[in-house]
């Protein structure tokens, strides 16, 4: 057993977004790569044919790249990219130009026409590959804040962006803000996290020349809500020649998950809304002819009801999947095959699950092939051929294609009842199937990866499944194995199995990983996911010590070695679990949650998602209460590692300072890591691996087969210095 060093983490490249080309010959995609000199992560941009023929071709190699999107004569290849002009890179110049300029002059004057004169950071733009001619990227935009998404239109001669615009009273506010000056505002979502303390900045459509870069704003197209900054308006050009996009039009866009589909004319005129402000919609799609539209939406008072997909035809719209109890899978999105079908993913007991849907109503499981082992994390679909990205806990996560008619194979029937069809191993792999990438078989060569199983055990009645992972020279039935339970957030999402550095970093050092399935997630219906609405700290605890128990009865592991770990809801679950059952893990590490639902409310920006689930502090108290942990903070005996993002608004560090305080006061053993600077999530590499370094640390420092006296951190210091 060769342990995975935490290090190697800066060695980890994460595939993210995949793109076929119209005529299905070639896929796009990012990739996530770390540069260990800037301690930054950097997404990349590769194409690769999908029949296989050749190993990705780079494209991208300094400055990130995203959104990936092919023009439709299939030889342009837009994306976005806040990028500066690399000029040890620039290769076949000359040290004059044919003006008599030398070359410095020329870099000079290039630098401060694309906005990266002096200190100024570049903006995000949309930038354009030429793969017929060659070349490098060339910039199409130019918005003083940047471009935030974008689309082709039909004839490839023109872009819809989507571009914040202030006014010049706003424009003296943000440039004041940039020079330290006070936050103002008189928005209710006065924050959001990984975005900070908002504005009333006003984001519009604008269509822009492909060749030219000028730029017209649709006056009538701009959006709008709680969450604008995060979601976007997602514009999509359709064959029809209108241009759809989603918005919030409400008397007060701050106080609603109600998001609205439009379509308008490209010159700005027409501006049609196509839904009657009763769902949360996102994610328009046009059919091949622009004759429907389709889209995703949920509810926007209970996100425990499935998100589903819904079809605009006619004037009229309606859910095609309302009869599948099933919910997208987070960040899913309707694909058209033809005027007739459409696929997308679901969360689909504990998997998430490829599916066909008929435009007219009714869902088919596809493509068996895909086991029972693997995750589809990303799929795309063009003329005949599909691209996706499989996660694998040994093998990996990389780009695949096959052909669609492989896909198009049902597995379980057709659906419309609600009842899932049980998981299966994979099939056997059509012959088309084609792996186009294998971005991590270093790591994977050189050190030991997991082996995985499902399991089920019983709670209250209910059958709940998780997934463990160990490694391969690990004989399970050999019991005594320490177990680290790692608990997903949300809480509405899923554990499958999929290649994670955590579990292998783990697995790799002889744990066991625990990731269950508790009520209250996702993946198994409307009912299992709303049993934790407005009763958060009951279900989940219930279904988590009862699948401890199973794995000790088992004689798996060790009940004396068993550690948790788990993210926002991961963190909030433990919160509950060392107060209600302080007998169950040796020690916790609860990351970046909340405890006291009172104290987030208004300092957190999900002011919203608190109203709809348990009313406000003021009016519900009792309720909110009985979901915050901090009240029975009193029980807490489990040395608590706990960790917060200074600039977490999603679970504002607060939240962990008062835990962390509350354990401290009773002479419990507790540490508290702050992440400066940090929102939800941990985002360099520096930082990943200080993280996992803490973890390791901590389950040694508390694990009783571990002869470790001195009681050390990860950095040499004794305890209490």
């Amino acid at each position: 057993m060769t342990a995975l060093p935490t290090e190697a983490f800066a060695d980890l490249t994460q595939i993210q977004s995949v793109a076929v080309d119209p005529a299905g010959d070639r896929v796009a995609f990012t990739a996530h790569e770390f540069d260990a000199d800037e301690d930054d992560r950097v997404a990349s941009l590769f194409v690769a044919p999908t029949d296989g023929a050749r190993d990705p071709h780079r494209l991208t190699r300094v400055d990130g790249a995203s959104a990936p999107t092919w023009g439709p004569d299939g030889d342009r290849l837009a994306f976005i990219a806040a990028r500066e002009k690399d000029v040890d890179r620039r290769v076949g110049r000359d040290d004059a130009d044919e003006n008599g300029e030398s070359a410095d002059e020329t870099d000079e004057a290039d630098e401060s026409s694309d906005g990266a004169a002096g200190d100024e950071e570049p903006t995000p733009q949309v930038w354009l590959f030429d793969l017929a001619l060659g070349g490098d990227a060339r910039q199409v935009t130019d918005f003083e804040e940047g471009a935030a998404e974008f689309d082709w239109s039909p004839d490839g001669d023109r872009l819809v962006v989507a571009a914040r615009d202030p006014t010049d009273a706003e424009r003296r506010y943000l440039d004041g803000r940039t020079d330290g000056e006070p936050v103002e505002t008189e928005r209710l979502q006065h924050k959001l996290d990984g975005v900070g303390y908002t504005d009333s900045v006003t984001t519009y459509l604008h269509v822009v020349d492909v060749d030219t870069g000028d730029a017209d704003r649709l006056d009538d197209a701009y959006g709008g809500g709680a969450y604008q900054d995060l979601s976007g308006m997602e514009p999509a050009w359709g064959d029809s020649g209108r241009i759809a996009f989603t918005s919030c039009r409400a008397d007060d866009p701050d106080d609603t998950l109600v998001r609205d589909v439009f379509t308008i004319a490209p010159d700005g005129t027409g501006l049609r809304q196509l839904t009657d402000s009763d769902r949360s919609a996102n994610s328009p799609a046009w059919s091949p002819s622009g004759d429907r539209l389709a889209f995703a939406a949920g509810d926007p008072e209970n996100w425990c009801v499935p998100t589903q997909v819904y079809v605009y035809d006619g004037g009229d719209y309606g859910s095609v999947t309302a009869a599948f109890d099933r919910t997208l899978a987070r960040g899913a999105a309707p694909q058209w095959a033809d005027e007739e079908t459409l696929y997308a993913l679901f969360a689909d007991e504990a998997r998430t699950r490829l599916c066909r849907v008929d435009a007219d109503g009714g869902v088919t499981r596809v493509f068996e092939a895909q086991g029972d082992d693997r995750a589809m994390a990303a799929f795309d679909y063009h003329d005949d051929r599909c691209a996706f990205v499989f996660s694998h806990p040994s093998d990996g996560r990389d780009v695949y294609a096959v052909d669609a008619d492989h896909v198009d194979v049902a597995d379980g029937g057709a659906t419309g009842t609600g009842d899932a069809a049980a998981a299966s191993d994979a099939g056997d792999e059509p012959s088309s199937l084609t792996r186009l990438s294998a971005v991590n078989d270093d790591l994977i060569d050189q050190y030991s990866m997991p082996a995985v199983r499902r399991v089920e055990w019983e709670s209250d009645g209910h059958d709940i499944s998780g997934v463990v992972y160990h490694d391969p020279d690990v004989d399970l039935e050999a019991g005594d194995h320490p177990l680290v339970v790692a608990i997903h957030g949300g809480p509405l999402s899923y554990d499958e199995p999929v290649f994670s550095f955590d579990h292998a970093a783990l697995t790799s050092r002889g744990y066991v990983v625990l990731r269950p399935n508790y009520r209250g997630g996702s993946s198994y219906g409307r009912d299992f996911a709303e049993a934790l609405r407005g009763k958060w700290g009951t279900h989940e605890v219930t279904d988590i010590t009862n699948g401890v128990e199973s794995l000790t009865d088992r004689g798996w592991v060790d009940d004396d070695r068993v550690f948790g770990y788990g993210f926002s809801y991961g963190g909030i679950a433990q919160g509950f679990l060392v107060t209600q059952e302080p007998d169950l893990f040796t020690a916790a590490a609860p990351e970046h949650g909340i405890y006291d639902l009172r104290s987030a409310y208004g300092t957190d920006d999900s002011h919203i998602w608190m109203e709809n689930e348990y009313g406000l502090p003021w009016e519900n108290p009792d309720a909110i209460d009985a979901s915050s942990a901090i009240t029975d903070a009193g029980a807490i005996e489990t040395p608590l590692l706990v960790t917060a993002g200074t600039e977490d608004w999603r679970c504002p560090p607060g939240q962990s300072e008062q835990l962390y305080v509350a354990a401290k006061k009773q002479g419990v053993d507790a540490r508290l890591v702050l992440y400066e600077g940090e929102h939800h999530n941990i985002g360099t590499p520096d930082r990943a691996i200080h993280r996992l370094d803490e973890l390791f640390a901590w389950y040694d420092r508390h694990d009783p087969a571990v002869d470790n006296p001195d009681a050390t951190d990860p950095h040499g210091r004794k305890s209490g210095e």
